[in-house]
């Protein structure tokens, strides 16, 4: 299995991540052999949705984000949903734990709104990426350049749009986390 050994966080927020953009990814490192940790604001069952409004599923909270760091895995994945990506930025702990990734060259996966984790930790300046259209303001504020692509991979961090970009964003996370550290992904942090 192409990532057999690696061990990969995934971020979860209580009432909020987008379902399918939490749980295909989720499900394609595992496939490929990685060892998943859900990472959420506190330990418990977290509830997903589905478009932003509508209830999805349950999972489980593996560790608190008050119990990790970036040296204790090999890649990030931030899945998108409008609301939970906003309570995950408004967490302090959060923002750090993402910004630690980009200082220690790790990959990094990102979904719809999941790029205003990346605004708030400061690590766009100068990089490419997608991201749900009403994002774009905020990344070029950031300093990050927007385009409107299903995949967009900037020396290991993948971004995409939206829930129907699943199929290439989990195939392009998967082949990043493979390759490991980008030594030119600590460039903005």
């Amino acid at each position: 299995m192409t990532l057999s050994g690696k061990k990969i966080a995934i971020l979860i927020a209580p009432r909020g991540t987008e379902e399918p953009e939490f749980r295909k990814p989720k499900e394609a490192v595992e496939a490929a052999g990685a060892a998943v940790t859900v990472v959420g604001l506190e330990m418990g069952e977290a509830k997903t949705n589905n478009h932003d409004l509508d209830p999805g599923g349950s999972y489980w909270v593996d560790k608190a984000i008050k119990e990790v760091s970036a040296n204790d895995f090999d890649g990030l994945i931030i899945p998108g949903g409008c609301v939970g990506a906003d309570k995950l930025r408004a967490n302090p702990a959060t923002v750090a734990f993402v910004r630690s990734f980009f200082e220690q060259a790790k990959p990094v996966g990102v979904i719809c709104h999941g790029p205003w984790l990346l605004v708030e930790a400061d690590v766009l300046k100068g990089r490419t990426v997608t991201s749900y259209p009403t994002v774009k303001t905020d990344i070029i504020n950031a300093g990050g350049s927007w385009i409107d692509k299903e995949v967009v991979v900037d020396k290991g961090l993948v971004t995409s749009r939206n829930p129907n970009d699943l199929p290439g964003f989990c195939a392009k996370i998967v082949e990043e986390f493979e390759e490991g550290k980008h030594p030119q992904q600590a460039r903005t942090a």
